[in-house]
């Protein structure tokens, strides 16, 4: 299916904040999806005007996918998509592509994820399907964000940390709970907060482009292996708009 575009059923729709909703979709016929991996939406206006943007798959399911889509207040698609789309609406969708930025079962080391925003979508579908694989590796999420009201998967992702292979730490950089901090990630930070890198992880980074550069020079700094290191980043590659 990656080359083609295919009309897919709108089967659910659940709000994750005031800006963010995540999008279930159906399949004329299953597709696997490896996590990390992304899908094009393609909307088309009654002149003809198309446009085309890609979003991260945050989870298969046994007929589709899910993707979670946030609003970007001049977006030619997220408004449609977290504002007006309904259940029972068809979207045309191509996809899902991409084979770096993904973690398999069969990779057998420990992972930390690191997300920023909304990079959190892809890193979300990695510690879906870890689960779903019973995997005995170690995953951990560090998880920037603007502010508790503004995480995604929050009761998931607490559910998933009593699991003794998953665990999550949020960074809350405008806004924290009482008795929290609050500030920008920084690397003494991060470095409290990311698996060792003499235990030689996994390690994926997803968000802005300059967060995800300053990430990724501070784990260099921090004796993580280059090649260990992989990024996504959004905005500017039709990513989430």
């Amino acid at each position: 299916m990656s080359g083609a575009w295919k009309a897919a059923d709108v089967v659910g729709l659940r709000e994750e904040t005031t800006t963010a909703r995540t999008i279930r979709l159906r399949l004329p016929a299953p597709v696997p999806a490896l996590a990390g991996q992304h899908i094009d939406i393609r909307l088309t206006a009654p002149d003809g005007y198309q446009a085309v943007r890609s979003y991260s798959v945050a989870g298969a399911t046994p007929d589709g996918f899910e993707i979670t889509v946030e609003e970007l207040p001049d977006g030619e698609v997220s408004p449609y998509l977290v504002r007006d789309l309904a259940v029972g609406d068809q979207l045309e969708v191509r996809g899902p592509v991409g084979g770096w930025f993904v973690w398999r079962a069969e990779d057998s080391g420990p992972v930390q994820l690191i997300g920023g925003g909304s990079g959190v979508v892809p890193l979300m579908a990695m510690a879906r399907a870890h689960a779903a694989a019973a995997h005995p590796a170690p995953f951990r999420l560090l998880y920037s964000v603007r502010s508790p009201e503004s995480v995604f998967y929050r009761e998931e992702l607490e559910s998933l940390a009593e699991r003794e292979t998953f665990d999550v730490t949020y960074v809350y950089t405008r806004k924290a709970p009482d008795g929290e901090p609050a500030g920008r990630l920084d690397k003494g930070t991060l470095a409290r907060h990311v698996l060792d890198g003499g235990s030689d992880p996994a390690v994926f980074i997803c968000g802005a482009t300059g967060f995800v550069e300053a990430v990724s020079g501070w784990l260099l700094d921090l004796g993580h292996a280059p090649d260990r290191i992989k990024t996504e980043r959004y905005g500017g590659m039709g990513g989430t708009s």
